[in-house]
């Protein structure tokens, strides 16, 4: 790589965000909810609504250093990954795990969940963490990391979503990448023989003689799903390019015995389902052909869709649409669940038989650790699918509230997988903190955030606080 490495924030700087941070944190009433001062957010979930100020992270967007020697970088809390990946690359780096859109933070994939195709050998981005400074709850920052600081909210920082903390600072492992990714799209005609294959990849790092770096995955139908195996490289030739009229998801589907091939540049390799936001741009016509050659290609990207999201949800337009249609409001349905590979292709049976949703992305991932972190217990050893959909279905008027995400919820728990906390929840108080560090919660919420000035993770995550 020969890109010129962009600018680094340098400590001083880091120094003066994170005072400045500090003082909006203390100028926050008590009894006020305590929130980020941010215009983005990945999250499909809502919140109450709050008149307090919110934090200024306006000085923790940066990238403060990277170290090409080590392999590491020291990255702010709210630089996104689109700023931390252009920083790295410049170095022939990238983060060991970089999550699919462009505008997901360091900090909130960390304190959250971020997940991609590296993920089967890489784990979550929380694991490839070093050591990180927390704004607890108490006004301090406190450094943590695994050894000897603070290692129980090290542990527990992971799913935490802003209840104990937030990060202003961490360091980060780097691993090498090449000047291109490699792709084969290997289709399958059965859900079985699919996961057999991806059995096969964790276990060897390779598919039918050739290695695997990254591995993702496109269920369209019980018999049309594809694998996307990608390999690291340096070998000189022409790239593709899915950043204007070409949508990236299409080009995955063949109908040919054997794999179809394609090469990307590492940037747009990272970014290829961004461009899309995986396949849901469709829902505002921006992959219709006329549609697209219009639209500006700066607007292809999950940022702008999800502003148009956000215009939907604050005037009802979908559901006004539909009703002057003479059809129901409509259920957002939009969730990422880790189940067991072992019982992934029954759980996809279920939902492509109940649940009119397609495609579905894959992703396997099993995590690096031998021990379970405290708050999302993948469990050590155990292999698991990713399962990503994103839409929504006619709302289920017998069903009450939340019908079609509760019974997806059941579903996950009967076949002894969970869900991210990024989206809607709707589990009872008992049964999610059985699934979510119940155990462990409150003995991390007296000691990071004693007087409660941040809400609990049930209230943020059900309940919209």
């Amino acid at each position: 790589m020969t890109l010129p490495a962009p600018a680094t924030t340098g400590t001083a700087l880091h120094d003066t965000g994170v005072q400045r941070l500090v003082a909006s944190y203390r100028a926050i009433p008590e009894g006020a909810p305590v929130r980020l001062a941010k215009r983005t957010s990945n999250l499909f979930r809502a919140r109450s609504a709050t008149d307090a100020p919110g934090l200024d992270t306006s000085g923790l967007t940066g990238v403060v250093d990277v170290d090409p020697s080590a392999r590491t970088a020291d990255v702010q809390g709210m630089c996104t990954y689109e700023d931390l990946v252009d920083a790295t690359l410049a170095h022939g780096l990238t983060p060991l795990v970089v999550p699919q859109l462009r505008t997901i933070t360091l900090g909130g994939a960390v304190t959250g969940l971020g997940i991609e195709s590296a993920s089967w050998r890489n784990g979550l981005p929380h694991e490839s963490v070093l050591e990180m400074d927390v704004l607890t709850g108490t006004g301090e920052v406190v450094t943590a990391d695994r050894t000897s600081r603070h290692t129980d909210l090290f542990r527990g920082f992971a799913n935490s979503y802003g209840t104990l903390g937030y990060a202003t600072r961490l360091r980060i492992e780097l691993e090498p990448v090449g000047r291109t990714v490699s792709l084969r799209h290997v289709r399958f005609h059965d859900l079985d023989a699919l996961l057999a294959a991806v059995d096969e990849v964790m276990s060897t790092g390779a598919h039918d003689g050739e290695d695997v770096d990254y591995l993702d995955g496109v269920v369209f139908t019980a018999d049309e799903s594809y694998l996307v195996l990608g390999r690291r490289s340096d070998e000189p030739g022409p790239t593709s390019d899915y950043t204007g009229q070409r949508v990236f998801y299409r080009s995955i589907q063949h109908d040919r015995p054997r794999p179809t091939r394609d090469t990307l540049s590492t940037l747009d390799y990272l970014w290829r389902w961004d461009t899309d936001w995986f396949w849901c741009s469709r829902a505002f016509g921006a992959q219709n052909p006329l549609v697209r050659r219009v639209w500006p290609r700066r607007w292809l990207r999950s940022s702008v869709y999800w502003k148009l999201v956000a215009l939907d949800r604050r005037f009802d337009v979908a559901d006004r649409l539909e009703a002057r249609r003479g059809r129901p409001p409509r259920e957002r349905v939009v969730q990422d669940v880790e189940i067991p590979l072992e019982r992934t292709a029954e759980f996809l049976r279920w939902f492509l038989r109940e649940v009119p949703i397609e495609p579905i992305w894959l992703c396997p991932v099993q995590i690096r650790d031998d021990r379970a972190w405290t708050l999302y217990p993948l469990e050590p050893g155990e292999r698991y699918v990713n399962v990503g959909f994103w839409s929504t279905v006619p709302v289920d008027p017998a069903g009450g509230p939340g019908a079609t995400n509760r019974r997806i919820e059941d579903a996950v728990s009967d076949l002894g997988g969970h869900k991210s906390l990024y989206s809607e929840a709707f589990y009872d108080e008992e049964t999610f903190w059985r699934h979510y560090g119940g155990a462990d919660y409150p003995a991390l919420k007296e000691r990071y955030d004693p007087g409660h000035r941040l809400p609990d993770l049930y209230a943020k995550a059900v309940r919209g606080a």
